[in-house]
């Protein structure tokens, strides 16, 4: 119960607070939902570069790392091609991305509604996947020692507000009521507890089977960031100021990781 208890905390509670935070600050104006979605890109290429990866690459080896990245951004691809098939009302699904610009958010098609949606619908199901692995890990040091798996899930549940902002934000200002979008992000918590039941029934994960769910998910969460979150960051405030809140995400994220 223990266990279940923290992984709550840590995935529906963290990113649930996430959206709520979203919903009551972040759709203000372009430049604030712009401002949250850097900042929570910033701090997911922290979790990814100095938390995700190195603890893969010790356990299983870069063979392993570099074909875990692969697959997971080959997962998140096969989610952009399925979501791309559900066109925007009067307009075919062919010409979401009919060109190199388009595909980089730089046509009037891509800031519709549609495309936040799409965007938010996108971190939705690859941060409920990238959960997965957290919840085993809280799991499987929780089976061991409690002080470790709490000092785990706390720090898992502040990583994961972030997440839930990038959820939330572009659901909300893409039109999706704010009720519905924290229900949203309350649900991408769940897998965490999945996870955390799992890893603890097992009792003890073995370190190929974590370093495999590690690197799966950062290439997963990489591509989101590098594809979805920061091009719509970018092209929604047309200045520097997305590129100055990125870094403070890093920042923040790195710091958190030393923790």
């Amino acid at each position: 119960m223990d266990v279940i208890l923290l992984s709550i905390i840590a995935g529906i509670v963290g990113t649930g607070l996430g959206g709520v935070l979203s919903a009551v600050f972040g759709n203000k104006t372009d430049k604030t939902v712009s401002v949250f979605l850097s900042f929570a890109g910033g701090v997911m290429i922290s979790i990814v570069f100095f938390e995700l990866i190195p603890d893969a690459a010790e356990h299983a080896g870069t063979l392993v790392l570099m074909a875990g990245l692969a697959v997971g951004t080959i997962m998140v691809l096969a989610l952009n091609a399925v979501i791309d098939k559900v066109p925007q009302a009067g307009q075919s699904a062919s010409k979401i991305h009919e060109s190199f610009q388009a595909y980089f958010h730089e046509s009037n098609v891509l800031t519709s509604n549609f495309r936040l949606l799409r965007s938010g619908l996108l971190m939705f199901l690859v941060i409920g996947l990238h959960n997965i692995p957290e919840g085993l890990a809280i799991g499987a040091a929780g089976n061991h020692d409690s002080v470790l798996g709490m000092t785990l899930a706390l720090m898992i549940g502040v990583h994961n507000i972030p997440e839930g902002m990038a959820i939330a934000a572009p659901l909300i200002s893409g039109g999706m009521s704010k009720g519905q979008s924290i229900l949203l992000t309350l649900l991408a918590g769940v897998p965490t507890v999945i996870g955390a039941v799992i890893g603890y029934m097992v009792g003890s994960v073995s370190s190929l089977a974590i370093a495999i769910a590690f690197s799966v998910a950062s290439g997963a969460l990489l591509y989101a960031v590098f594809g979805e979150i920061l091009p719509q960051s970018f092209h929604m405030s047309k200045d520097r100021v997305p590129t100055i809140i990125l870094l403070i995400g890093v920042s923040f994220g790195y710091m958190m990781t030393r923790l």
